[in-house]
């Protein structure tokens, strides 16, 4: 394999419970189908221990902000290509709305240079209801207050063609990434596929599993299935 002369980064970002974790995984599956090394950022934000949700505070949401950033430079060297679970600017969000709208800690010079480091951000919309999974909110406003500080900021921090918009209800098992594995590629100025792979057929199904458990050590190492 022929590796690419510089490491890509893709984001997949938006408010809680729209499929953001069973996109980023899947499209790290077609990258490592087409040859490329990959690495996988889960979201850091079930780790904080100062709190998350309606109630997280200003200094919470630091917390998950400067830890994106912390994981995403301990990742980015390993692999051709770092899938993340979230961004800075999602997390920015977050960090707004927990601080009523201000920016306490004078962050945003250092969200808005970071958010330059990403190849391509896949903002997925939410068109799908809120699944409970014991952890994240099911508060509809809470999340209409996070989309709306994204309509509102995600255009002075992220260009346009650098910006992916998909709906959530997209986000199923048949969903084809290829294209998008594609268009990172050409960011690179690369051929997507490595020598000697070929291209999957269209609607083969990528299964990616998880060789430890979440939050054990190397928990952001992938182990896909990848059908050979």
């Amino acid at each position: 394999m022929v590796p690419w002369p510089r490491n890509a980064k893709i984001a997949f970002i938006g408010s809680h419970g729209i499929r953001k974790t069973t996109a980023a995984l899947a499209f790290a599956g077609v990258m490592q189908r087409a040859g490329r090394s990959v690495e996988f950022a889960r979201e850091v934000v079930r780790d904080n221990p100062l709190g998350i949700n309606e109630g997280a505070t200003a200094e919470a949401q630091l917390w998950v902000l400067t830890s994106q950033i912390r994981r995403e430079l301990e990742l980015s060297r390993q692999a051709e290509c770092l899938v993340t679970d979230r961004g800075v600017m999602d997390n920015f969000a977050y960090y707004l709305r927990a601080g009523g709208g201000e920016d306490h800690f004078d962050v945003e010079p250092l969200v808005r240079r970071w958010s330059r480091t990403y190849d391509l951000v896949v903002r997925l919309t939410p068109d799908v209801a809120i699944r409970a999974d014991g952890v994240r909110s099911t508060s509809d406003r809470f999340r209409d207050d996070i989309e709306a500080i994204l309509d509102a900021r995600l255009p002075r921090l992220v260009s346009r063609d650098r910006l992916v918009m998909q709906p959530a209800s997209g986000i199923t098992e048949d969903h084809d990434w290829w294209p998008l594995a594609e268009q990172l590629a050409m960011t690179v100025g690369e051929p997507l596929l490595a020598v000697g792979v070929t291209q999957p057929r269209r609607g083969s199904r990528l299964a990616p599993r998880r060789t430890r458990s979440p939050g054990s050590p190397g928990d952001d190492q992938l182990a896909l299935d990848l059908g050979r």
